[in-house]
Order: C-alpha cells, then sequence, then structure tokens
C-alpha cells in the first residue's frame, strides 16, 4: 500500500513538471527572467503595470480621433473595474507634448458606469493622423497600487 501511494505522488510530480505554463515573465532559478506574451483582447496596443500586475489595453479609432482604454488583469485575463473618473496620458506627437485625457465610459451591457468601470476613453483631433508616438501614464491607482510614470509607444506597447 505505502508503494502505491508513493508512486502516486511521483506520477503526479512528474505530470505536474510537465505542464504547460503560460510562459510567464518570472525569475528562474538562475536569475535569469524569461519573455511571455498575452494578446490584448480587442487587438489594441497593451501596457504592462508593474510586474504583470495588471495591463492596460489601448484601442484607437483614427477615424473619428478617439481612443479607448481597458484595466485588465494579470495576463489580461479579465476587466478590472476602478473607482477613477479619469487618468491622463502625455503623448509626444511630432516633438509637441499632448495630453489626453482618458474619461470613464458606462457600458449599459455590463453595467459599468463612471466610479465602478473598466472602461474609459479620450478624444483629440491629432488622433486623427498620428499612428505612432510615445507615451507617459502619468498616474493610474489600481486596487490601492498606484502606478507613476509609465512609458510606452503606440502602437507597440512596452
Amino acid at each position: 500500500m505505502k508503494f502505491n501511494r508513493c508512486v502516486f505522488v511521483l506520477a503526479l510530480l512528474l505530470a505536474a513538471s510537465l505542464a504547460p505554463g503560460c510562459g510567464d515573465s518570472h525569475q528562474s532559478g538562475g536569475g535569469t527572467a524569461h519573455k511571455h506574451h498575452h494578446e490584448p483582447p480587442h487587438g489594441g496596443t497593451g501596457v504592462t503595470l508593474g510586474d504583470e500586475e495588471f495591463h492596460l489595453e489601448f484601442v484607437l479609432d483614427a477615424a473619428t480621433g478617439r481612443i479607448q482604454a481597458y484595466v485588465l488583469s494579470a495576463h489580461m485575463a479579465g476587466f478590472v473595474r476602478l473607482a477613477a473618473e479619469s487618468f491622463e496620458v502625455t503623448a509626444t506627437v511630432d516633438g509637441r507634448a499632448e495630453t489626453l485625457v482618458f474619461k470613464a465610459v458606462t457600458n449599459h451591457a455590463t453595467g459599468e458606469r463612471p466610479g465602478d468601470t473598466s472602461e474609459f476613453e479620450a478624444q483629440a483631433a491629432w488622433l486623427k493622423t498620428a499612428k505612432i508616438f510615445d507615451a507617459m501614464l502619468k498616474n493610474l491607482t489600481i486596487r490601492g497600487k498606484s502606478y507613476d510614470s509609465v512609458p510606452f509607444s503606440f502602437p507597440k506597447g512596452n
């Protein structure tokens, strides 16, 4: 009986070691990090906050000059609602600084509203023609943790 239990435990350990992971970017025992990538759910630009704690996804509609931002969990696995009414991103476009103010969006399908939403949007005329720009998230607090001065490139991400 003891032998069967040992074989069972060894089989479980072997199976767990062979199970595929998501390929997270974490430190391995040797201290080297390996990279991973998760696809933004709307096909937009992903921006990592902290050590994969959260993500932002930016989706540009160049025809209208509107850009949406979605707050996502680690691995972009789900949406994270915030109490924030807005947040700012400073973009550098053709050598000049432009401020985008992302305001909370109401979504009747999900019941989200300003003060309890994962969706934000900003609008600017220059977004109709600017396809590439460098940007900086000024500050955003998610579940008590503040993310300050987060640089990224659009549409590449960070």
